[in-house]
């Protein structure tokens, strides 16, 4: 394992993350905290528990995957199309670096950045409501996970878009809405019998749930479903790169 080559990677990305604070840091925990004003204050007054859990408090781990989702996304995917976009990606390939130490390098540094905001946005949440984590073992286990798969989604996303628009296009379009109906702000059993079987279909309903369960206990569904639907997309993922690479799909042309 060429541990500098990935040292290199990393730092260099870590440091995009320090040149742009503002936009990488502060941008991310505004918007979290004017999620907690409007859904918290004005649908909290009107809904007052779920599950027994007040409902400024219920939606925290929601708004923390939110975030989390977008961000490593973000991150993942401008930091491979940046150079691509660039045509700097050719010193990386001719590099004496393998795809897993290229893997570790980006995505271990989206993947760093997004656990960065969520913890920071879990801290800023304790002005607001007041949290209990029930299995913290747990909750750093999915908010890693979650952040190492989608930045490995990301990592996709940059290798396959070729210009700007299609970079920004799935996040905007796809996730953040999937987000929102995976009950970031709701519980699933809130819904009628048909829509709580369309929403399974939400691959992001899994991770809230199991998010959400290592905080209070209160899930939609298994755990452990939750667990292997994160490890199945992972894989997915990993397949995917592992092709790419492997034929030169949008890297080599």
């Amino acid at each position: 394992m060429n541990w500098y080559g990935v040292s290199a990677i990393y730092r260099f990305e870590m440091a995009r993350m320090r040149r742009t604070l503002f936009q990488s840091i502060v941008s991310p925990v505004i918007s979290t905290s004017l999620y907690f004003i409007v859904f918290g204050a004005a649908i909290g007054s009107r809904i007052t528990e779920i599950d027994g859990v007040s409902y400024g408090s219920f939606i925290v781990p929601g708004l923390i995957m939110l975030s989390l989702l977008t961000e490593s996304i973000s991150n993942a995917s401008f930091g491979i199309y940046f150079p691509r976009f660039s045509g700097t990606i050719y010193e990386v390939l001719s590099a004496p670096v393998s795809v897993p130490e290229i893997l570790l390098g980006y995505v271990g540094a989206a993947a760093t950045k997004s656990v960065i905001i969520g913890a920071i946005i879990l801290t800023t949440a304790n002005l607001f409501v007041d949290i209990s984590i029930m299995h913290p073992l747990w909750m750093a286990v999915f908010l890693v996970l979650t952040a190492i798969t989608f930045s490995l989604f990301g990592f996709l996303l940059g290798i396959w878009a070729d210009n700007w628009e299609k970079l920004s296009i799935v996040p905007t379009l796809i996730i953040v809405p999937l987000t929102f109906l995976g009950g970031s702000f709701y519980s699933i059993s809130m819904l009628p019998d048909f829509w709580q079987t369309v929403t399974l279909f939400n691959p992001v309903v899994y991770l809230i749930s199991g998010f959400r369960w290592s905080f209070y206990e209160n899930a939609d569904v298994a755990v452990e479903l939750s667990l292997g639907m994160t490890a199945a997309f992972m894989f997915i993922c990993l397949l995917a790169i592992w092709w790419i690479f492997k034929t030169g799909y949008r890297l080599r042309t």
